[in-house]
Formats: C-alpha cells, structure tokens, sequence
C-alpha cells in the first residue's frame, strides 16, 4: 500500500512539473507571436519639405515608412516645386543605410494643394496624365511608393474645386494610380505602394467610396487629429480617442472615426491611426470650465510640442486630463489662453488601442513638430515592444 502512495506521489509530481513546463513554453509561444505582430505593425512619419527642418536627423530605427511632402498638381501632372525638395528627398533615401527596412513615399497634395485634384480625376484621359507623371517622379528619386493627400473629395477644403461626382472619380484615380504603378511593379520586379491619407468624419465617408477604394490601396493613413480646428472659435480636444460626455458641440473621436470605417468594410489591417505630434492653440477663451469647449475670440493656431514645452515654463499654465476623452490640455486662466495636445501618456493608450483593434499601425504628422523626439520614443516603445 505504501509503495502505490508512492507512486502515486510521483506521478502527480511528475504531472504537475510537465504542466509547469507547458504552461512555460505556451506564454514563451504567445509572447514571441505577439511580438513577430508588433513587428508588423507600421510607424509611419510625415517629413514636410517646407518647414525648417534636416531630414539627415529623423531616427530612420524608429519608423517603418516616411511620407514626404508634397508634391503639387501641376498642368495636370506631378511635380516638386521647392528648390530644397530634392536635396532633402535625398537626405531621406540615405535613412536606409540606417534602416535597410525603411519605405519611403512622396505624397501629393495636402490643404494647399488639393485645388486641382477634382479636375484631373474627373476625366479617363487626365487620370492617366497624372497617373503615369506620378509613377514617373516616383522612379526619378527611387521611391517606394504614392501616398495621395486629397483634402477633400465633394468638400470645398481651402478653395477647391469640387464634384459631386468626386466620389466616384476618386476611385477611378486611385485605380488608374494601381494600374501604372503595377505596370512598373514587372519592370522593377517589386511592389509600388499606392496608399492615401484620409479624413476622419462623416463627411469624408459620405463622398468617397472606400469600400471599392481600399482595393487599390496598401492602407489608409486616417487622420485622427483636428477635431477642432482651423476656423472653429470654440476650444475642444483636437486628438481625442474617445467622446467626452461635456461636450456641447458634437466633436469627433479617433474610436468612432474607426468604427465607422471598418462598418464601411475596410480591413483593420489597412487602416493606420493618425496621431498629431503638435497642438491647437486658442487665446480669448471664456473662462468657463477651465476654458473647455468655450468661445474663443480668435481661430486657434498649430503649436508645436517643443513651443508647448516653452510655453509651460511661464509657470501660468495648469495641466488638466479629461479621463473619459482621454485627452490632455492647458489652462492659463491669466491671459485665457487653452492648449489641446498630446503626451506620451496619449500616445502609450492610442498604442493599445491599435494593438487591440487589430489595425495596421501608427502614422504622426509631422516630425520636425517633436524635436525632442519626445513622443516618437513613446510611440516606438509602445507599439513595438
């Protein structure tokens, strides 16, 4: 009897250290799984040629693809217009001697440049001008891809020109852009992306087809940011994830913009949460509520996060979080000036979020605005590690 005690002891000793080891090998498994993901997951940075900035200093380790910009629409085809573009579009093809990995896009268009979009989707023949000029300029420097910045189709946008028929043309453009880059996909035996950057309401969704579109498109930079901006004389979160229940004025949330996105039938995968590496700024502010969602006297401005940081050392700024928006903002009741901006602590909760909703990644505008590369590390150490 003392004999089978024993080796009934053992064998539940023996069963209990093979399920120790199991259970040991079943995390090691799932946490080297979740890391080859992470590896997949995109950090894509906006380098504007225009702003007063090195390319030669962005830490090519800590992004997956630049998007450099723009290019502008001209006489229906595609090119750079500043003198420094090309001095600074080769500072940025020898990153990858940093980053061998590392893709590098140009983007045409953006809020100045939108004017002529509508006219040149509009019609077969200009569609192909502009294509094939686009996939030429792209070949001339050794890009890896378009990235096209139309804000917006069917919207006014600064003072463009617009078509109800944008929603359709806009599809048409990006199929034409797929086919010459497919075209030079044989030649160069490798894969042109062709991707876009997109806005973040309802409206955008209403007067695009993105459920046709995205078939054409590696992903979709989503720019989750200006929530309250440009002409608004009100404050708010211009970068919020989530709706915060004191707003007045309905405003839009990075969650919901995804939602309604991925309702529309685009794969998570292929939608990349934008994330502004600046702040809004408005001076005039009733005082109200610590000067949120307030009447403002002036339209706000962008601020960078390196003149938020200078700005802060005036001592008359109180930081402030509203928990349910998950957005972070200054309050300076002396001189009525409201801040909405983005911290790392923003930016380590957007990080889950992407993980958790299964998307594709991150993209940030603009990286000379984080020369402290303060957020960058943030975004980096969240979403890869």
């Amino acid at each position: 009897m003392m004999n089978l005690f024993k080796q009934y002891n053992t064998l539940i000793r023996s069963s209990f250290i093979i399920v120790i080891i199991s259970s040991f090998f079943a995390c090691s498994s799932l946490e080297k799984n979740q890391k080859n993901k992470n590896k997949d997951l995109k950090i894509i940075g906006y380098v504007a040629g225009y702003e007063d900035f090195d390319p030669a200093k962005v830490d090519a380790v800590k992004l997956t693809h630049i998007n450099y910009a723009f290019a502008n629409i001209v006489d229906g085809g595609v090119q750079f217009e500043l003198a420094t573009d090309s001095i600074k579009i080769r500072s940025l093809m020898r990153l990858k001697k940093q980053n061998p990995d590392l893709k590098v896009l140009f983007s045409i268009g953006g809020w100045v440049w939108s004017d002529q979009f509508s006219d040149i989707a509009a019609y077969s023949d200009s569609r192909e001008k502009f294509a094939k000029s686009a996939v030429k300029l792209m070949e001339s420097y050794d890009f890896d891809g378009i990235d096209i910045d139309w804000e917006y189709p069917g919207q006014l946008g600064e003072d463009n020109v617009f078509r109800t028929a944008d929603k359709e043309n806009f599809t048409l453009l990006l199929s034409e852009l797929r086919k010459q880059l497919d075209i030079q996909d044989k030649v160069a035996k490798t894969h042109y992306l062709l991707t876009i950057a997109a806005g973040a309401n309802q409206k955008y969704i209403d007067h695009t087809d993105l459920k046709k579109a995205h078939q054409y498109l590696d992903f979709i930079n989503v720019m989750c940011y200006d929530f309250y901006s440009g002409p608004f004389h009100q404050t708010g979160h211009h970068a919020n994830l989530y709706p915060s229940s004191d707003v007045k004025f309905v405003g839009n949330n990075g969650a919901s913009t995804i939602t309604r996105l991925l309702e529309v039938g685009i794969p998570a995968n292929k939608l990349i949460l934008g994330i502004p590496f600046y702040g809004r700024k408005w001076e005039k502010v009733s005082p109200e509520n610590n000067g949120l969602y307030q009447s403002a006297e002036t339209t706000n401005e962008i601020i960078s996060s390196w003149k938020i940081a200078e700005e802060m050392q005036s001592g008359k700024f109180k930081k402030l979080y509203d928990n349910e928006a998950k957005a972070s903002y200054l309050w300076n009741a002396e001189d009525r000036v409201f801040i909405s901006y983005e911290r790392p602590k923003e930016i380590k909760l957007k990080s889950e979020f992407i993980k958790e909703s299964g998307l594709g990644g991150a993209m940030f505008w603009e990286y000379s605005l984080d020369n402290n590369k303060e957020l960058l590390e943030q975004l980096f150490e969240s979403i890869k590690k």
